[in-house]
């Protein structure tokens, strides 16, 4: 059911690009140049502490504003013409998916996807943050760390780096890979030397 309803949004995005629709992005996604140069700046490293990692060393989703969590945080911002509960559910919108091109009208069909996954995070340094380090990290709304997509998109991500997954769309590899190097950059995250290539190739696409 959702790949039909993912060629059908498809075809529904294409339309709305005509018309000049907009979709929302997260905000600090660099110039090409500057993401060039934060790759050139980021250490090269081996993973490490890949089996101490837990996933509730970095606490989210955390309140944000009233009765809004990060996650509700982001539907609201990313979404077109939403409508949320007293509690701050979304109860009501569309959400274009960038990874996949797929748009969607239930929230429950959206997770809100860490470009950096935790874990990823974990493995490049974040095993060696403060609690409130690792917090921020994982509600970072300030920079293109979170984003809503179709759900089982993201999860067919899961931790993975630029090196064995990426989106299906190629014409969103550029802003992937600039998102994801600026991330890094910003907490000082170490990537590993095939990681590095990926990216490089990724970035081709701008």
């Amino acid at each position: 059911m959702k790949r039909v309803v993912t060629v059908l949004a498809s075809l529904l995005l294409i339309s709305g690009l005509i018309a000049g629709t907009a979709q929302a992005t997260p905000p600090g996604i660099p110039s090409l140049s500057t993401a060039q140069s934060q790759l050139a700046a980021l250490t090269v490293a081996a993973e490490s502490h890949q089996t101490t990692y837990d996933r509730d060393l970095f606490p989210h989703w955390i309140t944000i504003s009233g009765a809004c969590n990060t996650r509700e945080t982001v539907l609201k911002r990313d979404g077109s013409n939403v409508v949320v509960s007293s509690t701050c559910a979304a109860t009501s919108g569309s959400w274009y998916s960038p990874y996949d091109g797929a748009t969607w009208t239930a929230a429950a069909d959206i997770d809100i996807d860490h470009m950096v996954a935790l874990s990823e995070a974990w493995r490049s340094g974040a095993w060696a943050w403060t609690t409130s380090q690792r917090q921020s990290f994982a509600n970072d709304l300030a920079s293109p760390q979170l984003w809503a997509v179709t759900d089982n998109v993201n999860q067919s991500k899961g931790d993975q780096d630029p090196t064995t997954w990426k989106p299906s769309l190629t014409g969103f590899w550029c802003t992937y890979a600039k998102s994801w190097i600026t991330v890094k950059y910003k907490y000082s995250l170490t990537l590993q030397s095939a990681e590095k290539t990926a990216l490089n190739t990724m970035l081709t696409y701008c």
